[in-house]
């Protein structure tokens, strides 16, 4: 059953990928008008190049677990099974 999840995992994640591209973008554009640089746009400062970089992660790391808890969770609801590894409750 878990094998099930594995081409849901990968349609999520390219779905993660588009929505975040956009979210970061929006933010993006309401900090600076020119587009965010990369890291080998010459004239950029240093600040702008790794402030950009440090929030497209961010933002790419946060949305990209929100979709795979909310498919996981989703798959578990439909099906039974949690598609993950399950760890000891601490408690």
């Amino acid at each position: 059953m878990k094998l099930l999840y594995k081409p849901l995992g990968i349609v999520l994640g390219l779905l993660a990928g588009l929505a975040a591209r956009r979210l970061f973008d929006a933010v993006w554009s309401r900090i600076d008008e020119e587009e965010p640089p990369g890291p080998t746009t010459e004239l950029a400062p240093w600040g702008k190049v790794l402030g950009a970089a440090a929030l497209q992660g961010a933002i790419f790391g946060a949305v990209r677990a929100a979709v795979n808890r909310g498919g996981a969770k989703t798959f578990e609801h439909l099906t039974g099974v949690w598609p993950g590894e399950r760890r000891p409750d601490p408690s």
